[in-house]
């Protein structure tokens, strides 16, 4: 059976941070570094990108597109604000990381922030569709479609994931032209096995961070979902390190 994931705030201190989560994925993916961090006294906002988790695959296409889910990380932002936050750090994983980094370009305000396995330095971030074709049919067949509606929607996928991931692959191009504008502390970490993006993408872009104080990580037999998979609990502790340094250079 299909479970929708949801957004989650886990409310604490006065210092937030937002998480992330990946394409076609959810919230869920950022939850085990949500709960380190609460540990440590840090409220954690994890919002859902637009069309995703809905049960319908096809929705993060029909609803979805790059400017709606950078018009949802603004919201999370804003949200935040008006709750009272204004020590906000913000992270991401993979297509989520790459909007974290996009958010340290416009809103200088935003204490610090980085990425985990994004593609913002990499050729293309089209050979993510047989992932997004495997959980297409992982979320279909959890329904129990029969095989006729199931490959009906799967060829609708076909037919219209290329555009999205040609629109994604425009604004991760366009993220990667203003990374100077970043002067924030910045956290890249990356995965040495990445089966979705070039390993080199995380070295790569923490060179190119060449206005920002980085903090580049590289864990070398992890895959690409840091923050879930063998990697994760250096991955935590290394961001919990992070946000420390930052905070007490400010006292």
């Amino acid at each position: 059976m299909f479970k929708a994931q949801k957004p989650f705030l886990f409310e604490h201190g006065p210092r937030a941070v937002i998480l992330l989560h990946a394409y076609a994925s959810g919230p869920n993916d950022v939850r085990l570094l949500a709960r380190t961090l609460e540990h440590e006294n840090y409220t954690v906002f994890a919002p859902l990108f637009t069309g995703h988790s809905t049960g319908e695959p096809l929705d993060i296409l029909r609803l979805g597109d790059p400017n709606v889910w950078w018009q949802d990380v603004k919201a999370a932002i804003e949200y935040l604000r008006k709750k009272g936050y204004q020590s906000i750090s913000i992270f991401g994983l993979s297509l989520g990381g790459a909007y974290a980094i996009k958010a340290l370009e416009m809103d200088n305000q935003l204490v610090a922030g980085g990425s985990f396995s994004a593609p913002v330095l990499t050729e293309s971030f089209s050979d993510i569709s047989d992932e997004f074709y495997r959980l297409a049919d992982m979320t279909y067949n959890a329904q129990e479609l029969n095989e006729t509606e199931k490959l009906g929607r799967i060829a609708q996928i076909r037919q219209q994931l290329p555009d999205q991931l040609a629109l994604i692959d425009a604004e991760t191009a366009n993220i990667a032209a203003h990374l100077s504008d970043i002067s924030q502390p910045t956290f890249v970490a990356q995965g040495g096995a990445d089966e979705l993006v070039s390993p080199e993408s995380g070295k790569l872009l923490s060179e190119e961070l060449n206005h920002s104080d980085v903090s580049f990580k590289w864990y070398e037999t992890a895959g690409h979902a840091l923050t879930v998979n063998s990697a994760h609990k250096q991955l935590e502790a290394d961001i919990s390190q992070f946000l420390k340094s930052i905070y007490s250079d400010e006292e």
